[in-house]
């Protein structure tokens, strides 16, 4: 037995390597006597759905011993072990539940309810990410030299140390290290020692804290999305390929339309302000280095374009925005979407997008690798990638205007729970309240504006750049949705008093959300998309214990995706809907749209064209 011995908040710790059949039987005997186990893994690089992707060893830890077995050659003994009775700890629990269940061949299903993970713990005790507002963050080895030693060995440092030395980064280090070199053994060990330690700090704080619940919804939550990224969904190979290609092209031509004016970079803050400058146009916005600010909330607004790419009707486009955003864009998606997807298949042509399902300071839910809930919605182009298994129907199923309920049953506002309960056309009857009966259709898409900046934070000068509407056009606007409003208008004003007495304000689902001294104004907007964050995901749990869970590919923002037998799609969908539907919040119905979307994820976007993918 290989030992390493390591001293950890002052106690002698080892590190043990199993290296024959002897050290496996005394692994197994240590682990009979275990009841919580951390357990890690080590493998090749991060993309594990890759073809190349390799498991490297698998630990497992105590507060004082840790036992590190070689993937490949001790496979058996590992899925023995994993059968056990204890419950285990992990660190970011997702990663290491798929790599076991895609190398070893052991089940997620077999791990269920039996997983606990420090970072969710961690999240729950501050959502902040590392840095904001000096939270610590999310790591594993920043978390425990807060909460366990300070002056624990720094494994992490010196596999960067031993990746210098081999001249690779860290990324082709994992991927090039021998599996049996001592630094990276060592470093596998002192990962569930301070694991387990670690653990044991969060679990009594959380416990303490009330979020004992939270943290039960939240490893539910998260088992059901490993479940939903491990199934992935199948991508049109040859449309893709031809896809990243045009746009290609299309970047080309926009930047040559940009030459044209005189920008040969387009990246060159210098060169496209001169240039715009040029037109006449009047940049006041500065970069926080004291540059002009042309960025793309600059650009729309000079191209006459909204957040969807649709005209605003303000202005006659300036031709230089318009080209330097369509050749940002097209290049935007040829890399990071069309490449993207075709880096990250795996050897089935199926990608498996990481669904990250406690996320941000508010909890929502994100997709990433690649970034699927960053997808243009005003387009199908790059939704088109994706297609139904064969034989398979895709489907959406998704909350109609949940922010907007969610704040309405937090205000109490009787004139917007009136309205939703009406079933009305909401930004109608909001237009109707701002401007009276003879709005237009300018008066509409401004109230639509100032509602949603009501939920996501947006001020008088972000809802004019956005709207295009005059500064004092969007402050009045402001004015008349309070007076419609009134409830809402008094809520937010008294959760901005609590965030700027407290710096901190709790959710309906007992979430306590931190809020920045110089942010009290975006406490509604956390408090609102929490809570519609919550709502979600219960559904999400609530389905799947349904038995939908075979139905469903991929939450997005509110939206479920899914695919069902043709011949059955129709029944699954509108029961899926009854299922979303069947509980109200503080007394406002939850009213969830449904639509078939059939053989491309496009079609839900505009997309007309035939697929064969029979």
């Amino acid at each position: 037995m290989k030992t390493f011995n390591e001293i950890i908040d002052g106690e002698r710790c080892t590190v043990n390597v199993v290296e024959n059949q002897r050290d496996a039987s005394e692994f197994m005997e240590w682990l009979s006597r275990q009841s919580l186990v951390a357990v890690d893994t080590e493998t090749s690089g991060l993309e594990i759905f890759s073809p190349g992707f390799e498991l490297y060893c698998v630990q497992f830890g105590s507060a004082d011993t840790a036992y590190v077995l070689d993937g490949r050659n001790w496979a058996r003994t590992l899925k023995i072990a994993l059968a056990s009775t204890a419950k285990f700890i992990m660190h970011n629990a997702t990663f290491d539940m798929l790599v076991i269940d895609q190398t070893l061949g052991y089940r997620m299903e077999n791990l269920e309810g039996r997983v606990l993970d420090t970072r969710i713990l961690a999240h729950l005790l501050d959502p902040r990410s590392e840095g904001e507002g000096g939270a610590p963050g999310h790591s594993l080895k920043r978390l425990a030299s807060i909460w366990v030693d300070s002056s624990a060995p720094d494994s992490q440092q010196a596999l960067k140390d031993r990746f210098r030395e081999m001249r690779v980064s860290v990324a082709e280090g994992f991927a090039s290290i021998a599996r049996n070199d001592d630094v990276l053994l060592r470093y596998a060990g002192i990962d569930v020692l301070l694991t387990i330690r670690l653990y044991t700090v969060l679990a009594k704080m959380v416990s303490n804290a009330g979020f004992s619940g939270l943290a039960d919804f939240e490893h539910r939550l998260q088992y059901i999305c490993a479940l939903l990224q491990r199934k992935g969904m199948k991508l049109d190979v040859p449309y893709t390929e031809k896809l990243k290609n045009d746009l290609a092209v299309e970047s080309e031509e926009f930047q040559a339309v940009a030459a044209r004016f005189g920008v040969t970079n387009i990246n060159s803050i210098a060169q496209v302000a001169e240039a715009l400058d040029g037109f006449g146009e009047s940049l006041t916005e500065l970069t926080p280095s004291g540059k002009t600010k042309v960025d793309r909330a600059v650009l729309l607004p000079l191209a006459d374009l909204d957040r969807d790419w649709n005209r605003i009707g303000a202005r006659e486009p300036n031709l230089l925005a318009d080209a330097i955003l369509r050749s940002k864009r097209a290049q935007k998606w040829g890399e990071a979407y069309a490449q993207s997807f075709l880096d990250l298949r795996d050897g089935e042509d199926r990608l498996h997008a990481w669904i990250n399902s406690l996320q941000a300071r508010t909890a929502r839910m994100s997709v990433s690798r690649p970034p699927l809930q960053q997808l243009p919605s005003s387009d199908w182009t790059v939704r088109r990638c994706f297609i139904a298994d064969p034989g398979y129907s895709m489907f959406s199923v998704d909350y109609s205007q949940i922010e907007m309920r969610v704040l309405a049953g937090l205000s109490g506002d009787r004139a917007m729970i009136d309205g939703i309960v009406s079933g009305v056309d909401l930004h109608d009857y909001t237009a109707s309240l701002m401007f009276g009966p003879d709005f237009t259709q300018k008066d509409r898409k401004l109230a639509k504006n100032v509602g949603f900046g009501k939920v996501y934070g947006g001020g008088a000068a972000t809802l004019s750049r956005q709207s295009g509407a005059p500064i004092e056009s969007v402050k009045s606007a402001i004015k008349a949705y309070n007076s419609a409003y009134p409830g809402i208008s008094r809520y937010s004003s008294n959760l901005q008093v609590t965030a700027e007495r407290l710096r901190e304000v709790t959710t309906a689902s007992g979430r306590v959300l931190p809020v920045d001294a110089d942010r009290a104004y975006a406490s509604t907007n956390y408090v609102v998309q929490s809570v519609a964050r919550d709502l979600l995901g219960q559904s999400i749990v609530n389905l799947f214990d349904a038995g939908f869970g075979e139905y469903m590919l991929l939450p997005i923002h509110d939206e479920i995706l899914g695919q069902a037998p043709v011949g059955e799609v129709d029944g699954i969908v509108r029961d899926m809907k009854a299922e979303m539907e069947r509980f109200d919040f503080m007394d406002i119905p939850m009213t969830a749209d449904a639509e078939i979307i059939g053989s491309s994820w496009a079609n839900s976007y505009g997309f007309e064209g035939e697929i064969n993918n029979v």
